[in-house]
């Protein structure tokens, strides 16, 4: 993921298939980059590339995983340790000529992350950098355009990582580095015309950036033949359905508001695993918009803001990746579910859907909201959701995200949102003694979502917003503040 993010930034189309499924190749298909894994290539189960479809005169890179499998595959010898390499290290260039090392200096820092090192290479095997202790840290097989690198250059920890991922990208694969906002909104206009045709699509509107985006690009797709329904699940920030729905005026959108709080919060008694809940919640979403897209005659599609990151987090390949959660637009489909699906953004960043978002004029106000979870607080209200752990939540997190606005820290901010924990605390409050609920603020400043780092707050804010919480919210006599990063911690604590 985060390879195809820096090839994005290149202004270059990618598309991340599986390592068993790599389709036919045709020939808009410039390179093929073989990404790193968890795996190492001498276990049983390693997983091995099906590259049998790719024409030989095709670039190849491999990066970690990748170039150990073009080392081992072809008779190299891969060592597997039990102690990970990780960190910086230093990058010492051997053959300054070599089209990928084009402009990097003759030492730069580089980033390791592997447990399986290439401690030699088979014949035909060039060296092109190495570091202190990886001889084979880069490498070309002579005579053709194939290069493997141990390090990982896609990470900012890598200094000229960028600049090698676009020698290999522009230069040897020949790419034109054309692929814009503009280019991306007038293809994807056209296959959602070519997609839905005629019918009718039905889209779930949240007031966040991806569903809006979603409904911009639809609207001007298919016009009148989108049909945008907002639902209330009872897991929305303190007034939010309303101001939600006001938002949307004048932007030409078809909007039906929908109050099903009830229901929702009723399939949730008594849950407290946090995948049960995501899926109770997306299943939910699903039979409402079901029952409300009968009552529009022919309506065929389920339009949804899913992105990139939610797709790759749900759905990891065996043995070449690790599944995190699963994601409410992609974990919790029914299998008999009536409508087809349609997902305008579902090769997108979260930073790529705010380009588009702001290509097609969509409001500031919109644009420059934080991510909110599709399972909304059901996922920030820890263990059992209950009514009164929900209003407890809404008033908390109001005061943190408007005093956030006030200071003019929000758009300093990536997202910031507040849990409510599952356990109580004694406390003392005039006088007598408290046992009562803690919340947990979180603000984390990130690019595409992938990686996060926690935000450093002023102390003295921090202060503030923990006083006023407990002040002003009956039921809580704590407040904390989370300084895990993503990863090891997810931005979301469920």
């Amino acid at each position: 993921m985060l390879i195809a993010r820096r090839i994005r930034e290149l202004s270059v189309y990618c598309d991340i298939v599986p390592f068993n499924k790599v389709p036919a190749i045709d020939g808009d298909v410039k390179g093929i980059i073989l990404s790193g894994s968890p795996a190492s290539v001498t276990a049983p189960d390693a997983p091995m590339p099906n590259l049998a479809g790719v024409p030989k005169e095709l670039p190849v890179l491999g990066i970690c995983y990748g170039a150990q499998w073009l080392a081992w595959s072809r008779g190299g010898k891969v060592y597997s340790s039990d102690t990970r390499e990780y960190g910086r290290a230093v990058l010492t260039v051997k053959d300054a000529a070599d089209p990928l090392l084009k402009g990097i200096p003759a030492e730069s820092r580089v980033w390791m992350s592997h447990g399986d090192t290439i401690n030699s290479l088979p014949e035909g095997y060039k060296v092109i950098a190495s570091t202190e202790s990886v001889e084979n840290a880069a490498f070309r097989i002579e005579g053709s355009d194939v290069w493997g690198i141990q390090f990982h250059a896609e990470v900012h920890h890598s200094e000229f990582g960028k600049q090698i991922l676009a020698n290999f990208v522009l230069d040897i694969c020949g790419c034109a580095g054309d692929w814009t906002p503009d280019s991306f909104i007038e293809s994807t206009v056209k296959s959602i015309r070519e997609q839905v045709g005629c019918e009718k699509v039905v889209l779930g509107l949240s007031g966040g950036v991806d569903s809006s985006v979603a409904a911009l690009l639809l609207h001007r797709a298919i016009g009148p033949q989108l049909h945008c329904i907002f639902v209330d699940s009872g897991l929305l920030r303190k007034d939010e359905f309303t101001s939600v729905l006001a938002s949307y005026q004048g932007m030409g959108l078809n909007v039906k508001g929908v109050d099903a709080g009830e229901r929702f919060l009723a399939d949730l008694r008594g849950v407290t695993d946090p995948e049960q809940k995501r899926k109770i919640i997306g299943r939910d979403f699903v039979e409402v918009f079901n029952a409300e897209a009968e009552k529009i005659q022919d309506v065929r599609w389920l339009a949804q803001g899913t992105i990139y990151p939610d797709v790759i987090e749900s759905s990891a390949v065996p043995g070449a990746s690790a599944t995190i959660k699963s994601h409410h637009n992609v974990g919790g489909l029914p299998k008999d579910m009536k409508l087809k699906i349609v997902e305008p953004l579902r090769l997108l960043f979260k930073d790529e859907v705010r380009r588009v978002g702001k290509a097609l004029g969509l409001v500031p106000e919109i644009l420059g909201r934080h991510p909110f979870p599709g399972p909304g607080l059901g996922i920030r209200v820890l263990g059992e959701v209950t009514p009164e752990k929900v209003a407890i939540l809404q008033e908390a997190d109001k005061i943190y995200i408007d005093s956030l606005k006030r200071e003019s820290l929000y758009d300093r901010i990536w997202q910031a949102g507040s849990i409510l924990l599952p356990i109580k605390s004694v406390g003392v409050m005039g006088d007598e003694r408290t046992y009562e609920y803690t919340i947990a603020l979180r603000a984390v400043s990130s690019v595409d979502g992938m990686t996060a780092d926690w935000v450093r707050l002023p102390y003295d804010f921090l202060a503030e917003i923990s006083d006023s919480i407990i002040r002003r919210v009956k039921g809580v006599n704590r407040v904390v503040y989370d300084i895990c990063s993503k990863p090891p911690a997810t931005i979301e604590w469920e």
